[in-house]
């Protein structure tokens, strides 16, 4: 276990990449709004990729160029730390939290969609902008899936029919009603939920599966390793290759940005790509295969950070480059058997410098790359250290193109616009900043961190045990760090500083009986 004092120092030895020697000044937006691109990478941890993480065996190349070339967070955050809370947080600007089920993982034909058929989205505030827009990717929201009847397909409506089977109930020729064509893209191309880990092996096409499949999955044929265990049994189509998703998927996404700018090259597009990578299973395609020395997993961050690339070298083919707003970043914090596997055959961390992994409230579950490039606009390598959540995309897209948001939308999503375009005035735009996990909320005040539950030791197991760290506050109801002196969070000061631990504690359930955190909207429109 590293020193806090350690973690403070190897937060301070980030490299710096090297810019262009001339950077042009920010822009003010044209009247055009830019086109937009968000790549969401799968349980990528704060400290896999290399421009966040000078110790990382593994090289990404156009992720550091990306760094380079645009802006790094280095305080970001996804809303939650495990897959669906957080993509419904993105979508809506609103934390998963305050839905009912919110937090539920989906799984195989799970539903229904989380989000409410009559929400503004993300995507839906862009097309009422005048965007195309279009997901590729891993959707995991929720769908449902109809019987021949015309039924949606439940726990509750077929109680006895359980896993897999569900699946043999579903008529393929029916449409998807809730699916992500019906909440605000234009498109989609993808999976339902986790592409090669949760039993439906499938491809949907827009509301519906053209493919449908006709056979149990073999894992015999899938590579076996520690990285591997994760893939479930299912059904599968016959044009779904486990080991080639993330290739489909940057197929598909660079086929939707020819045919756009080929076609009408006039009108704006917004583009989520959703990445399979680097969520366990770790398959990475033939051609990334033993191209890193740590492992599979490491040949699957390699081959995510090979998609940024192909997607920036088709943005500029396409002339768009420059017009377009570019982000990327993680879901979560990376998974807790790759982060020991990783630390023990490979020495590295996709954690570092941070403690937790994904699904835990502590900064490793839920610090996340974030990186943002828009030539001429965001000046080339400027760094931010303003506290940001995924949930703040939103509003911040929002006010880039020009588009007004009602009060009953984006209710916890705040505007960085301006610190994207360097007018930042050092003011924090996030004087509170909430995640959500398995462990209870938490809420972050400038350098204070406060956790609302007890600090409690899960099961036994080689996984969990090499993260424990010992109790420094027994008797404890709450948890509070200083992340400034103790970025490890090693010592909870809950009794150290009881004000403050007191306040947090109830500005959190504030923000949560509230039913938003961001200011209302409604005047200043």
């Amino acid at each position: 276990m590293k020193t806090a004092q350690a973690v403070v120092l190897l937060l301070f030895s980030l490299p710096s990449l090297e810019a262009p020697a001339q950077s042009a000044e920010p822009k003010t937006p044209s009247s055009k709004p830019p086109n937009i691109v968000f790549i969401l990478a799968d349980d990528l941890g704060f400290g896999d990729v290399a421009c966040y993480n000078p110790a990382s065996k593994i090289p990404t190349p156009h992720l550091d160029k990306l760094a380079a070339t645009g802006m790094q967070f280095l305080d970001a955050h996804s809303p939650a730390t495990v897959c669906s809370p957080t993509r419904l947080s993105l979508l809506t600007g609103r934390h998963s939290f305050r839905w009912k089920g919110g937090g539920r993982v989906f799984v195989g034909i799970g539903g229904p969609c989380q989000i409410e058929d009559g929400r503004l989205t993300l995507p839906q505030m862009l097309r009422n902008r005048g965007y195309a827009t279009a997901a590729v990717g891993k959707w995991h929201v929720g769908l449902t899936f109809l019987d021949k009847q015309g039924n949606p397909i439940t726990r509750k409506s077929h109680p006895d029919v359980k896993g897999m089977k569900r699946i043999g109930l579903v008529d393929f020729s029916r449409p998807i009603p809730d699916g992500p064509v019906n909440r605000g893209f234009d498109s989609f191309f993808g999976t339902a939920c986790c592409p090669t880990t949760d039993t439906l092996y499938s491809y949907i096409v827009d509301d519906k599966i053209p493919n449908p499949p006709t056979k149990r999955s073999d894992k015999r044929k899938l590579p076996r390793h520690f990285y591997s265990l994760d893939c479930r049994g299912g059904m599968q189509s016959d044009d779904f290759d486990h080991e080639e998703v993330d290739m489909v998927f940057l197929k598909k996404s660079q086929e939707f940005l020819r045919n756009h700018v080929g076609t009408t090259p006039d009108k704006p597009f917004f583009l989520y790509h959703a990445m399979q990578a680097v969520h366990l299973p770790s398959f990475p395609a033939k051609q990334f295969q033993g191209k890193t020395k740590s492992g599979p997993h490491g040949d699957f961050i390699f081959e995510a950070d090979f998609v940024v690339g192909e997607l920036m070298k088709t943005l500029k083919k396409l002339g768009v480059a420059d017009d377009t707003l570019v982000l990327f970043s993680s879901d979560n914090g990376p998974e807790t058997p790759t982060v020991w596997h990783m630390r023990k055959e490979y020495q590295h961390d996709g954690s570092r410098p941070w403690r937790g992994v994904k699904r835990e409230v502590w900064e490793g579950g839920h610090r996340v790359p974030l990186i943002a490039h828009w030539p001429g606009h965001i000046e080339a390598g400027a760094r931010s250290d303003q506290t940001i959540s995924l949930v703040d995309m939103m509003a911040t897209l929002g006010a880039i193109t020009g588009c007004a948001l009602p009060d009953s939308a984006a209710e916890d999503s705040f505007d960085f616009k301006n610190v994207l375009l360097g007018k930042d005035d050092g003011k924090p735009v996030r004087e509170f900043t909430m995640q959500a996990s398995w462990q209870g909320l938490s809420i972050r005040h400038g350098k204070w961190k406060y956790l609302e539950k007890p600090y409690k030791k899960r099961r036994k197991g080689k996984w969990v045990q090499s993260f424990l760290l010992p109790d420094t506050a027994p008797g404890h109801k709450g948890q509070l760090y200083d992340l400034e002196a103790d970025p490890g969070e090693t010592t909870n000061l809950y009794f150290k500083n009881p004000e403050m631990a007191k306040m947090l504690g109830e500005k959190l359930i504030q923000n949560k009986e509230a039913g938003r955190s961001a200011p209302e909207r409604s005047l200043n429109r």
